[in-house]
């Protein structure tokens, strides 16, 4: 009989809190579907029960402030902080009633009691602070954060917070001071703090207050290497190289790096094709650090550099080719053939290769390369494949596979291997093997790195777009071929074998291609007028093809770095931006106008 009782009283309660659970879920369906007035019926049996407040809560007094009805809504808050005093949303949504009765004075103390009571507990000044944010009440928000730095005496604390509430409040001075403390709390910071900042600082006036707030906070704290560090990293933002340099030459005396900042802001330069200052931060550094295992580097990245610029200066110069091999031996010559120079070695090679038609020199020096003892597997592979580009370009395309070959089987499933791939596919292409080409490029579209699978996708689609429809393929086995040519450095010819494809098929589906192959001739040839009567042929009779924004970004290019005419520059890429937004040159075709109308002048 007692273990009966006993069931009774387990059960009874049970069933009523199950009952009482079910009608706190009927009464939210009521209040979402709008029936306000069933759901504050239920809202309020149940809110004399102080077990379902948290449950009710939000909705409860949501209802009862829009009927106006303040006197039970102030009722029901009083209880909800009775029963969980330390619950800051009750305690702020009690000053929210306040205001909505427009007793501020009220609402102001009650929310100045809550940061008061929170403020020496993380959790919950950082939970009504957030909720402060989600009112709107952002001041409180700040003040809550404020007071709980002074509670605990350390100027640092609470600096990410207090930056994202100043973000929010527009006031960029005090963001970027809290952004800096943040920043100089702990070195894994600063990434967090430039990502922030690169999405703030937009405009060119915003850019400068920032680099002035930097500057004095050098000065102020020379010690610190914060500072000096985003220095840097902003005028990188602005592609102003020379000042990166300016403050990495600061960095490196100030901490004694060795060279090794400004060594990184040179190769960023060179990256981005600023050749003059990367080649005058690598001459800097070879000179100041002359007895340091920086200098080889130096050395060779100050070689390196005027290369590029040699080598995208157009038409080449042939004699300046001739004096950077002349560079290069020296260096050798100097230091010697042995890891830190070889790459020069091989750079050597391919400049008498490509370039000055001395291919016995360029052979003897690869051979010299591959069979180095101890020689790093990646460059070996590299001379390889640098040899079979060579027989290619004598005519032996069976010498060239096999070195391809080799590569691609001693490197399997690696970026070597598939550029070795690559070079097989675009070997059979030129072979007018179209289907054993396409099969390889089938393969490395779905299984190497971006740049090989986009070239593979490229040559695949070539081949799939301009052979499906004509099944003997002698068009494209002619243009295959003068891509042969054009490989193996004929350029006059090629030029003229395209010129004499247009006339003899007229409207075909690679006249936009053929046009786009002569134009990149010509600007290697220097002929800048006739390549943009090409381009324009593009723009005007395809515009919607694959090679439409292509072609007229390279008309903006042209005018703006080769005829330097600049306003026709600006007026091509700002018809681009209209006309292609999806394009993936759209944000350097925007910043390439920006700079030309003065927006990034310092």
């Amino acid at each position: 009989m007692k273990t009966f009782y006993y069931l009774i009283l387990i059960i009874i309660p049970s069933l009523a809190a199950a009952q009482n659970s079910n009608q706190v879920q009927l009464a939210n369906e009521y209040y979402i579907n709008g029936e306000l007035d069933k759901a504050l019926d239920i809202y309020e049996k149940l809110s004399g029960n102080p077990q379902y407040i948290q449950q009710i809560h939000n909705n409860y007094l949501d209802i009862l402030i829009s009927k106006g009805d303040f006197k039970s809504a102030e009722k029901h808050l009083k209880k909800a902080r009775r029963y969980y005093p330390s619950n800051v949303y009750y305690q702020i949504d009690h000053g929210l009633l306040y205001q909505q009765m427009g007793e501020e004075e009220k609402a102001d103390k009650i929310f100045n009691e809550t940061i008061e009571n929170s403020k020496e507990n993380k959790y919950l000044i950082g939970t009504a602070a957030q909720y402060f944010v989600s009112k709107q009440l952002t001041s409180y928000a700040l003040k809550s954060y404020q007071q709980a730095r002074k509670s605990d005496k350390d100027k640092n604390s609470y600096a990410l917070e207090l930056a994202n509430i100043y973000r929010l409040m527009d006031k960029q001075s005090e963001m970027i001071e809290e952004y800096l403390v943040f920043a100089t709390i702990r070195p894994s910071n600063l990434r967090y703090v430039k990502n922030i900042l690169q999405n703030i600082l937009q405009k060119e006036e915003d850019i400068s207050n920032f680099k002035d707030i930097l500057i004095d906070k050098v000065q102020r704290n020379p010690n610190e290497k914060i500072y000096p560090e985003l220095l840097i990293w902003v005028n990188l933002q602005q592609n102003d190289f020379y000042g990166a340099f300016i403050q990495a030459k600061a960095v490196d005396k100030k901490f004694k790096t060795h060279g090794i900042r400004v060594m990184q802001i040179g190769n960023i330069a060179l990256d981005n094709k600023a050749y003059d200052d990367a080649i005058e931060i690598f001459t800097y550094v070879s000179k100041t650090y002359p007895n340091t295992g920086i200098y080889i580097t130096a050395r060779r990245q100050t070689i390196k550099a005027r290369e590029e610029k040699v080598k995208n200066d157009f038409p080449v110069e042939l004699q300046a080719i001739r004096e950077l091999t002349y560079d290069y031996k020296q260096l050798i010559l100097d230091i010697g053939v042995n890891a830190q120079t070889i790459e020069a070695f091989r750079s050597k090679a391919l400049l008498h290769a490509f370039y000055l038609d001395e291919l016995d020199s360029a052979i003897s020096i690869l051979d010299e390369i591959i069979k180095a003892p101890r020689i790093n597997p990646s460059l070996k592979a590299k001379s390889k494949m640098d040899l079979g580009d060579i027989y290619l370009l004598i005519g032996d395309p069976w010498e060239a596979t096999l070195l391809y070959s080799q590569v691609e089987k001693d490197n399997k499933d690696s970026p070597i291997g598939y550029e070795a791939k690559l070079k097989n596919a675009q070997l059979n292409y030129y072979q007018a093997n179209f289907e054993l080409a396409k099969s390889h490029l089938d393969i490395l579209k779905l299984a190497t790195t971006r740049e090989i699978a986009n070239d593979a996708l490229s040559l695949s689609l070539l081949i799939q777009d301009n052979t499906a429809l004509d099944s003997s393929d002698f068009v494209m086995k002619e243009f295959a071929s003068i891509e042969l040519m054009l490989f193996q450095n004929k350029k006059e010819s090629a030029l003229v074998a395209f010129s004499e494809m247009l006339e003899k098929y007229p409207g075909h589906s690679l006249t936009d291609e053929i046009y786009w192959k002569m134009a990149r001739i010509n600007i290697e040839l220097g002929n800048f007028e006739n390549a943009q009567l090409e381009l324009q042929a593009i723009r005007s009779d395809y515009p919607t093809d694959i090679l439409g924004d292509d072609a007229m970004f390279l008309m903006a290019q042209i005018y703006e770095e080769h005829l330097h005419d600049y306003a026709k520059a600006m007026e091509i890429y700002k018809d681009f931006l209209i006309t292609y937004p999806g394009s993936v040159y759209v944000a350097e075709a925007r910043k390439r106008f920006r700079s030309l109308r003065g927006d990034n002048i310092n």
